[in-house]
């Protein structure tokens, strides 16, 4: 039985959904309840769309200082990691990472957010002022003013890192938000609105309410009181979520799917790129939207990097989430075993070759677990090297020239992420301008910076988050226009009307 309850976190308070439905979280690795968590629907989007929308209008956080803001983002840093141990375990639980992933990458991430945000905010100018003289006389001030109430909608696979997210810029920027947490993994982004609260941030300001998407997210989307929506999670419901804001013409950031490119270059240091092409694609079980995915090794190089793969692949450790010798947990659910099992059998189907992983793992008794998976001799046409598998499955591609590289890595329909190894940078530099890709690492993978945008070309989205520019995509834009205060006969343009 389950041991731990978390209600809605709305108006600066826990409470029941209104409906009193509940549901449990299970643990991935156990597949056994862990949480309770109440189960939001209609009207617990209005209550909570009401409080953001009151406290916005009071302006209780909107109208602090920015220096006074600032401060309390920093608060929610230090909170974060004085809870750390409990967010870690929490988010484990959840969500069926490790806790080496839990204490090295998602609490810090998640913290360093915020003290990102906080060093933003201080940085930016509010007001700038210009001098103009055509076609008048005139001084002009350009504003920066926040959107309004804001929702979040995040997805499972980085619940507390994805939360702080859109609540830090959200938070920088004065606005209230509201966070959507997939339904499956809410604890974290509950415990997140609880420290923000704790922080100082006004209630009403910051709200969660964990419930089904296909309601939730829904009626956020549409809610007329809703100015922005922001939204991580798969291609197919974001352009669901673009439908449903254009009624309304609320602003929109999308973080969707991948199929990235990792490109292995022929003067490559071979075994650091093939430990870095298996992190690109195994860490957290595979299940990162820019996972470098499609190996992309030349002809010659083609078939020991595969073996020096395979043989890299043998030193993940699956095992336990909350052990730390773990390197590798399960999926989150069943459902996404499932997914990845039945591309495996289409890669199969398709003539690509397994050649090591494919199958749940013998070695676990319990829970969701998947063995790293590699296919060679895969053709980029495949559907395991076009559709996003979200499981520790990697496609090795063979190319003969760098212009045949670039043509793979850009034959996809998504553009989020990437790679190119080399030991001559700009060679490397040289393939990455190429890329049609939000992020292109050179000789690393997955190290994602709060102070640099993160974003995708094509299918893969619609805007940046992450430094000023993330904050960015939380203001308003506003011209103001001081003319010169004389008689009309002096304002020589109204000549175009009067005689």
């Amino acid at each position: 039985m389950s041991s731990k309850e978390f209600g809605l976190f709305i108006d600066g308070k826990w409470q029941p959904a209104k409906g009193g439905k509940t549901a449990e979280s299970i643990n991935p690795a156990t597949e056994e309840p862990w949480a309770t968590v109440a189960v939001a629907d209609r009207d617990d989007v209005d209550k909570a769309v009401a409080a953001a929308k009151r406290s916005y209008d009071a302006g209780v956080w909107r109208n602090k200082p920015k220096q006074e803001r600032a401060e309390i983002l920093n608060k929610i840093c230090n909170a974060i990691f004085e809870r750390q141990d409990e967010l870690a375990a929490a988010e484990v639980q959840d969500g069926g990472g490790t806790i080496r992933k839990a204490t090295a990458a998602d609490i810090p991430g998640g913290a360093q957010t915020f003290m990102q945000f906080s060093q933003a905010l201080l940085a930016q100018t509010e007001e700038e002022e210009f001098e103009e003289q055509v076609p008048v006389p005139s001084r002009n001030i350009v504003r920066r003013e926040p959107i309004g109430v804001c929702a979040g909608i995040i997805p499972w696979n980085f619940p507390f890192v994805m939360a702080s997210w859109k609540i830090a810029p959200a938070l920088a920027a004065g606005n209230s938000v509201i966070i959507k947490p997939a339904s499956n993994t809410p604890v974290t982004a509950l415990l997140l609105a609880e420290i923000c609260s704790q922080a100082g941030v006004p209630d009403g300001v910051v709200n969660v309410i964990s419930g089904p998407g296909g309601m939730v997210g829904e009626a956020l989307a549409t809610h007329p009181d809703v100015g922005k929506v922001a939204f991580t999670g798969s291609t197919e419901v974001g352009r669901r979520i673009m439908q449903l804001a254009s009624g309304t013409i609320k602003k929109v950031t999308l973080e969707l799917g991948g199929k990235s490119p990792n490109i292995i270059l022929d003067d490559a240091d071979l075994d650091s790129a093939a430990m870095g092409a298996l992190f690109g694609t195994f860490f957290h079980q595979g299940q990162i939207c820019e996972s470098g995915t499609r190996v992309l090794v030349p002809e010659p190089l083609y078939d020991g990097f595969v073996e020096r793969m395979v043989e890299g692949s043998k030193r993940i450790s699956l095992g336990d989430t909350l052990d730390p010798a773990t390197t590798m947990g399960p999926l989150v659910s069943k459902a996404q075993l499932d997914t990845v099992s039945g591309y495996v059998d289409i890669g199969r189907k398709e003539g690509a070759d397994c050649v090591i992983g494919g199958s749940c793992s013998a070695s676990m008794d319990r829970g969701y677990y998947f063995e790293p998976t590699i296919f060679r001799n895969v053709d980029n046409k495949m559907r395991i090297a076009q559709e996003e598998i979200f499981g520790p499955v990697v496609s090795v591609i063979p190319y003969n020239g760098d212009a045949a590289a670039v043509g793979i890595a850009n034959d996809s329909m998504y553009g989020l992420g990437g790679a190119v190894w080399s030991k001559d940078t700009e060679h490397a530099l040289r393939i990455a301008r190429r890329i049609q890709t939000g992020t292109v690492w050179i000789n690393d993978y997955h190290l994602i910076n709060v102070r640099f945008p993160f974003g995708g070309y094509k299918q893969s989205g619609v805007g940046r988050e992450l430094g000023p520019w993330g904050l960015d995509a939380y203001q308003e834009i506003k011209h103001i226009h001081v003319g010169q205060s004389a008689p009309a006969s002096d304002k020589i343009y109204m000549a175009m009307l009067f005689n």
